[in-house]
């Protein structure tokens, strides 16, 4: 299914949940998309940095004679912002929450709404980029059709760059983790604990939020296989109760 997101009315539109994704592909961002930047700008990512070095990568191997970039798993637009600067942009995400805060960001940008796998879009583009989240395919399967469909939205000559997810070598047993971030408005504590359990890790993942509305808490539970897609692992997230 894909919807293009052209006004942020349009945010709420389900998706149709495949590969043993139901209640995660609806829900796994709706509860802290709006938190998603200011958790990640405290751990000190640096999204305008790398959308330079991926400016770079791009410039060393395109071809083609156009500037069309699609960023695929796209979430909150934070590396569109800077990618605009040097191609005609666009995005795909599988979350509404996610495309939701991007529209805010970038209204003038076309934002659609589909699986990584199966999105289908008329145009082509000189580059096709994706930041991480391959790993949300969960299989070989996934993985092969993921790179497939990234590659029919290619023009000849056109470049795509895939940043794997996080390999098995670090992820460590009983690791615990803290991330606090502070808005202007808000204060949002993000708590992680790992475990290893045979070929599987399991995460999970307690967020608090404190506003002037008061404290809210909800819970991710994510479980990683080490073996994965090819080699790299891969996660699978739940909500938890």
């Amino acid at each position: 299914m894909l919807v293009k997101v052209s006004r942020i009315a349009q945010h709420a539109v389900p998706l149709t949940p495949s590969l043993g994704w139901e209640g995660v592909v609806l829900m796994k961002y709706s509860s802290f998309a709006q938190y998603y930047d200011l958790l990640y700008r405290a751990q000190g990512k640096d999204c305008e940095r790398e959308a330079c070095r991926l400016h770079r990568v791009i410039q060393q191997y395109k071809t083609s004679p156009g500037n069309r970039l699609l960023d695929v798993g796209c979430g909150t637009g934070e590396h569109l912002r800077y990618l605009r600067a040097f191609y005609q942009v666009e995005g795909v995400d599988s979350s509404a929450e996610m495309l939701h805060v991007a529209q805010h960001k970038l209204p003038e940008v076309s934002l659609y709404q589909g699986d990584m796998r199966t999105f289908r879009l008329r145009a082509r583009f000189d580059v096709v980029c994706l930041f991480g989240s391959i790993g949300y395919v969960e299989t070989r399967e996934g993985l092969r059709q993921a790179v497939a469909n990234m590659k029919r939205h290619l023009v000849k000559g056109g470049v795509m760059v895939i940043e794997p997810w996080l390999g098995p070598q670090e992820i460590e047993d009983g690791r615990t983790h803290v991330v606090v971030a502070e808005g202007a408005e808000c204060k949002v504590v993000r708590i992680g604990y790992t475990r290893i359990r045979g070929h599987l890790s399991e995460i999970r993942f307690h967020f608090v939020v404190a506003d002037k509305a008061g404290i809210e808490q909800s819970g991710l539970q994510i479980f990683y296989d080490p073996e994965g897609l090819s080699g790299r692992g891969v996660y699978t997230s739940f909500f938890l109760s």
